[in-house]
């Protein structure tokens, strides 16, 4: 079953927002913990997502890199930023991540034609 970019961003919201709201504080410290780990620093909110992205991608995280791929269009990543970083990936985890490789040039152009319809629709 195939899932699209707003069906993977509501159950994130929705699952996330049920973890949050649990009562068992050890997620909440873990995921303030990551949410702190890619704003800007030394290095850009940016960066910091697209070496997500390389990581999820050598780990093979489908999840992650939607995510990741989704953070770092938002932040402001170039197609040509988004092809070299899948390269890093690819390069640091050989044949093993091409069906990821598949995934993510998929969710990058379903994101990316996202925000070109939006550009094309003036607000209501």
């Amino acid at each position: 079953m195939k899932t699209t970019v707003n069906e993977f961003r509501n159950y994130r919201s929705e699952m996330n927002e049920r973890i949050l709201n649990s009562g068992f504080r050890e997620f909440n410290k873990f995921f303030a913990l990551d949410n702190k780990a890619y704003v800007n620093g030394a290095l850009s909110a940016k960066t910091k997502e697209l070496m997500g992205l390389a990581v999820s991608m050598a780990l093979r995280c489908n999840d992650c890199i939607m995510y990741h791929v989704d953070r770092a269009i938002q932040e402001g990543a170039t197609q040509d930023e988004l092809y070299e970083t899948f390269n890093i990936a690819l390069i640091v985890g050989g044949s093993i991540v091409i069906p990821h490789l598949r995934y993510a040039i998929e969710k990058m152009d379903e994101i990316f034609e996202e925000k070109r319809n939006e550009k094309q629709t003036p607000n209501s």
